[in-house]
């Protein structure tokens, strides 16, 4: 067994602590990762607070990987030693069903093993990234282009796939008009694919106090939903609306924004259920939609694309350390716009 240093929460109220965990001997096909940086998502704390269910603790959250492979199985075919490498939401699949076969692993028909919370092939319980290291099969490891750093790649591991997806599945383009719900990490990630795209975008965030981050990072226009009159002037107006709100939210408003045919996609995952009057899809032969990551060959895709571009997340990179203030920060909307945890001071 190799013994990673981590940090890890013992209960929904409980603090981060100092932690040891086993990372498993290596398989012919694994890879060993150091992990240099990983990223902080809501999503990691909707699952430390017990927010989706209950959780298996101690908890090692985590799923926004980036580091350096240190070693590998015998017939790994895909990496080597020194490769800079990055590990998202998932670390397998079954590899057989008809989703797994057509690249669409997040959605296995078998359920994936989610990179925290889940239990691998081997029936133990899989940790996170919030860790020095980790062991993944080399089909579930990503390579990170050379033009992105390992602190600003980290966040692409969720934030960027988890928007790159739909705006790619959904045609984001030239010609589309697309709006951007909220301006937190997973926003700010879409603004800038979006316009990377080619697509016309708009951020709908509840005030304009982040309107110039916005527009630099490509927005043409940006509303505050406060106001009662931006969904006056924006009604019948976009084509797609991907919502990255992880909160409630008045959802049929949204929908009155979208033009013939439009689609408003979730993809934030708020910890309550949404509701909505159907007569404002069938109005419009509107769509509601949700999308959750994107599998490995769409992860690399998005990786290049992000290398190509210039697209980076904004982070601010924190010690091993502050991860519980992080949490307070992120929960206050206080943050610009992930935090990125320096593994090397754990």
């Amino acid at each position: 067994m190799i013994i990673a240093k981590a940090r890890a929460v013992d209960g929904p109220d409980k603090s981060f602590r100092a932690a040891e965990i086993k990372r498993r001997d290596l398989d012919s096909h694994d890879v060993l990762i150091e992990i240099k940086y990983a990223g902080i998502c809501h999503s990691d704390i909707h699952t430390a607070h017990g927010e989706w269910g209950p959780v298996n603790y101690p908890l090692v959250p985590g799923h926004e990987i980036a580091g350096i492979v240190t070693d590998v199985g015998a017939e790994v075919t895909k990496y080597k030693v020194g490769d800079r490498v990055g590990v998202g939401c998932m670390v397998d699949s079954c590899g057989e069903c008809e989703n797994c076969r057509k690249g669409e692993e997040q959605y296995c028909l078998k359920g994936n093993v989610p990179t925290y919370a889940g239990v691998d092939k081997y029936g133990e319980p899989t940790q996170g990234g919030y860790s020095t290291h980790i062991v993944v099969t080399e089909d579930f490891v990503v390579r990170i282009p050379d033009g992105i750093e390992l602190d600003v790649a980290a966040p692409l591991l969720c934030a960027g796939i988890t928007t790159y997806s739909p705006l790619n599945h959904w045609g984001a383009g030239p010609g589309k008009k697309v709006a951007v719900v909220g301006m937190g990490g997973l926003g700010h990630m879409a603004v800038k694919i979006a316009h990377a795209m080619g697509a016309e975008v708009t951020v709908l965030s509840q005030s304009l106090k982040k309107k110039d981050d916005g527009l630099q990072f490509g927005a043409t226009n940006y509303y505050a939903t406060s106001d009662p009159k931006t969904f006056k002037k924006l009604a019948g107006y976009f084509d797609l609306i991907i919502n990255t709100v992880s909160a409630k939210i008045n959802i049929d408003a949204y929908f009155r924004l979208l033009t013939l045919d439009g689609t408003l996609v979730n993809v934030g995952a708020p910890g309550e259920p949404l509701s909505l009057n159907v007569m404002s899809l069938i109005g419009h032969r509107r769509s509601f939609a949700g999308s959750m990551i994107g599998g490995i060959r769409e992860t690399q895709e998005m990786l290049e694309f992000c290398a190509k571009h210039h697209i980076a997340p904004k982070i601010e990179v924190i010690s091993a350390d502050q991860i519980d203030e992080a949490y307070e920060r992120v929960l206050a909307s206080d943050v610009k716009y992930r935090f990125v945890i320096d593994i090397s001071t754990m």
